[in-house]
């Protein structure tokens, strides 16, 4: 998938902090050879790793957004959307200063620390992988990470080039429980939603549901749940059954002057 040329701005600009001017060039090593087959390649498996001297500056800013990065991956847990990069960008250099391998289980995220390890579900089709995040992006609005082509083939997404997943924050130490294999057709999940928001009050629930409503976001609704014996009431719109409906709804929110709507799994 093309992504925006403010990704090589930005992977230029984050290997600066750690580069020396008077450091004579090297040339890449050669990539290895494609496999036969993408979906063969094992998942990444997270050990424990230094924070990498580039592309871990405190911010950094593209497009006029700031995005901070976060001090540890730790209890890392976001639903969104993934897509996926490959061709234009292999053997280039990622902000961490890894050579981009498209054949690699790796992936792009704004804030998480580099390098980390974080586990990828497609929510519309219930498989899984592990990837070494070492790159900054996606930088287009509503995505939250980016995938290499043979992570995004594994999780069956490289057609219609984004899906609906779950990114969790994998340590070396979870990692080293074994795993079940992922099935290679997972059973469907629960239906998905867009929350506009959450409250202690239902009165602010209602309100905003009110306000929803108003603009014509008629599938909204107030959910409550019980939450350590504290009710939560959240607002959500849905269900949303594709990407296109996911960012329709999350534009129409950002219209009215809500900008922090994020998808959330029933």
């Amino acid at each position: 998938m093309m992504r925006p040329a403010e990704r090589l701005i930005t992977g230029a600009l984050l290997l600066l902090l750690a580069a020396c001017s008077s450091a004579p060039p090297r040339r890449a090593p050669p990539l290895p050879p494609p496999p036969q087959d993408p979906a063969s390649i094992p998942d990444a498996v997270p050990r424990a790793e230094p924070r990498s001297k580039s592309g871990n500056p405190p911010f950094y800013e593209v497009d006029g957004r700031r995005y901070f990065v976060l001090g540890s991956s730790a209890g890392y847990l976001e639903r969104g959307v993934a897509s996926w990069y490959g061709p234009n960008f292999h053997g280039g250099r990622t902000a961490n200063g890894d050579q981009y391998d498209m054949y690699a289980m790796t992936a792009a995220h704004t804030t998480l620390p580099l390098p980390c390890h974080v586990r990828v579900t497609n929510l519309s089709n219930g498989l899984s992988v592990v990837v070494r995040v070492n790159d900054r992006g996606p930088f287009v609005a509503n995505r939250i990470i980016d995938l290499s082509y043979a992570a995004a083939t594994k999780l069956g997404i490289v057609r219609q080039g984004t899906a609906l997943v779950e990114v969790q924050a994998v340590s070396p130490q979870a990692s080293a429980a074994p795993q079940p294999p992922t099935p290679a057709h997972a059973p469907a999940p629960d239906e998905l939603y867009v929350q506009a928001g959450a409250f202690a009050e239902r009165a602010n629930a209602d309100r905003l549901l009110a306000r929803l409503r108003a603009t014509g976001i008629g599938a909204a609704f107030v959910r409550r749940d019980d939450i350590d014996g504290r009710a939560l009431y959240r607002v959500r719109v849905g269900p949303v059954p594709s990407v296109a409906e996911f960012d329709r709804v999350v534009e129409e929110l950002r219209a009215i002057g809500i900008p922090d709507a994020r998808l959330a799994l029933d």
